[in-house]
Parts: C-alpha cells; sequence; structure tokens
C-alpha cells in the first residue's frame, strides 16, 4: 500500500513538470525576445528576429494544446534564436558607422 501511495505521488509530480516548464521556457524565450527587440533585431537581424517570434508563437500553440514537450522545445529553439538576433544585432549596430550627431552615415 505505501508503495502504491508513492508511484501516485511520483506520477502526480511528474504530470505537474509539464505545464511549469513550458511555462518557465516560454518566459524565458519572451525575455530573450524582448532583449532582441531592445537591440534593434527588427531591422538589423530579421531572419533571426522571424524565427524566434515564429518559434514563441508555435510554442504557445502547443502549449495551448496540452503539448508540453512541443513547446517546450518550441520555446528553447524561439530562445536560441531570439539570443542570435540579439547578438546580430548588436555587433551590426557596433560595426556602422556613426556621424558626429549619433545617426548612421549614409
Amino acid at each position: 500500500m505505501k508503495q502504491l501511495t508513492v508511484l501516485v505521488a511520483v506520477v502526480g509530480a511528474l504530470t505537474g513538470c509539464g505545464p511549469v516548464r513550458s511555462t518557465a521556457n516560454i518566459l524565458d524565450a519572451e525575455v530573450q525576445i524582448q532583449a532582441a527587440r531592445t537591440a534593434g533585431a527588427e531591422k538589423l537581424a530579421p531572419y533571426e528576429w522571424t524565427a524566434a517570434n515564429l518559434y514563441i508563437y508555435k510554442a504557445r500553440e502547443e502549449v495551448g494544446y496540452s503539448d508540453y514537450q512541443a513547446g517546450v522545445d518550441f520555446a528553447v529553439k524561439a530562445s536560441k534564436y531570439a539570443n542570435e538576433a540579439r547578438e546580430k544585432a548588436m555587433a551590426t549596430a557596433g560595426a556602422e558607422p556613426t556621424s558626429t550627431d549619433g545617426r548612421p552615415n549614409p
């Protein structure tokens, strides 16, 4: 009887991990996307920016269908692309020559 109680507790704990993990990964990806937006990735790294946004959209969709592992996978990809977009945008912005008033040269 004690083994059955332990088994039920373990199964219950594992069942509850899916929504928590997927939510945490989606929130992390959203933070990375916001950091990329702040770095100007919409214009400076459009491929990575678009990929990150499409993956986060798909992650939310899969979590909505209760497919938490797929949601985690897509959120991780969104986070990866958002981070790449931020890094690329920062590198591109740092490499652009600017005039004395801080605007990019034509």
